[in-house]
């Protein structure tokens, strides 16, 4: 079997890390959150999923330290639960993952030209499927300089806005009830699933049981921060019905800024960054296909490592291909609900794992208490989503667990 070379430090892990997960809550999510959740919803919301999150990120990387091969939690199930649990992590990844691809390449259409989406989301997905062919390393590099621009389109918004923060749109805002708040949390789960992508990536770390335990807390904690200034900036400057309503929140808190000029930087910002959780997102999504296709949980062709770029080229093609189908037909408006389903069903099987591995004296916060909290963080968020999310993402889930029954009878 051909292994990938480990080429990513610490930097790099976490600058994947965090290419993963800016940008998808900060330009996407907020709005959707605070409708569900109300303004002061929103911000216990944000806290819920970025405390849910890192329970996950702890069971994450203590499995990935112990299993350091591509795969993430399909690995970990297999391993510490049972075959079936691994291909049901890995199925509802790849399949709500694919779903996030598009929806994140449809976001780049309707930012950069949005008479013709669909042909500017092909053309992304074109273009970073071929940045990812040439390498992780080139992955890597290419997301250091994306996050690079985000931080600094970010960094403008909040000065901006800052001072437009009026203490009454916030203190006034008023919640929806603990079910507006679960679902605005489920929603903005999505917004930090991808520090998993360094779990994924754990073939190609240095050292991965010292790297991937600084990477995914060190990656968390700073987008955790980010989004937490940004929500209470958006929140307090535009109060709570015009964030609930806005197509383009962060562009809005520059033109009630009195900036309105800056708007043009904020496009270009959400561009840029939906393009840097794109590029991760296809690799993280190729990566976990190459593991199945390894144990022949999904076409063994798919399991090909490219001789020159040590890459799993053809996973990553046949990726993208769905992802392109998916643009030019489909709708997915739902698919970041969607998506959250399947990935907390996904964290859920990985705290589950994780509870296998027994306690760690030397951790100051009990670990098995973190896990056994995801666990049920990740169910309780889950059935908390939209019901057609809820419907779509456990639908899909039970059609792959019919699936993976009728393959081994037959077997």
């Amino acid at each position: 079997m051909e292994e990938l070379t480990r080429r990513l430090g610490v930097p790099d892990a976490v600058v994947i890390g965090l290419g993963s997960m800016l940008g998808a809550g900060v330009f996407v999510v907020f709005a959707p959150a605070a409708a569900a959740a109300g303004g002061a919803g929103l911000l216990a919301a944000l806290a819920l999923a970025g405390l849910i999150a890192f329970c996950n990120a702890t069971s994450s990387a203590r499995l990935a330290a112990r299993y350091p091969e591509s795969g993430g939690t399909y690995v970990y199930g297999r391993e510490r639960l049972h075959p079936f649990a691994g291909f049901l992590a890995g199925w509802g990844f790849v399949i709500g993952k694919t779903a996030s691809c598009a929806a994140m390449a449809l976001t780049i259409g309707a930012y950069l030209w949005p008479g013709r989406a669909r042909l500017v989301a092909v053309l992304a997905v074109v273009a970073v499927t071929a940045v990812n062919l040439r390498g992780i390393g080139r992955t890597a590099t290419a997301t250091r300089i994306l996050v690079g621009l985000v931080l600094t389109v970010l960094t403008v918004v909040a000065v901006t806005g800052a001072p437009h923060v009026a203490p009454d749109r916030l203190a006034g805002a008023v919640p929806t009830g603990v079910r507006g708040v679960l679902t605005a949390a489920g929603l903005l789960f999505f917004a930090f699933a991808g520090y998993a992508r360094i779990a994924t990536l754990g073939e190609e770390v240095r050292d991965p049981r010292r790297t991937i335990p600084r990477a995914v807390p060190l990656a968390l904690g700073a987008v955790l921060a980010i989004y937490l200034v940004l929500a209470v900036v958006a929140l307090g400057t535009l109060g709570e019905q015009r964030l609930a309503g806005s197509a383009a929140p962060l562009a809005d808190v520059v033109r009630v800024a009195g900036l309105p000029g800056l708007a043009w930087l904020v496009r270009a910002g959400a561009t840029v960054a939906v393009t840097g959780v794109l590029l991760s997102l296809l690799a993280g999504v190729g990566r976990t296909t190459l593991a199945m296709a390894r144990r022949r949980d999904l076409p063994g062709a798919l399991a090909a490592v490219h001789p020159r770029y040590k890459v799993p080229h053809r996973a990553e093609l046949a990726v993208a291909a769905v992802v392109i189908v998916v643009v030019a037909l489909a709708d997915v408006r739902g698919a970041i609900g969607f998506s959250s389903c399947t990935v907390l069903v996904y964290y859920a099987i990985a705290n589950a794992a994780a509870l296998t591995l027994g306690r760690e004296p030397a951790r100051r916060i009990p670990v098995q208490l973190l896990a056994a909290s995801g666990l049920v963080g990740c169910l309780v968020l889950a059935v908390s989503l939209p019901p057609a999310s809820v419907l779509a993402g456990f639908g899909v889930l039970a059609l792959g667990a019919l699936w993976y029954a009728l393959r081994h009878r037959s077997a």
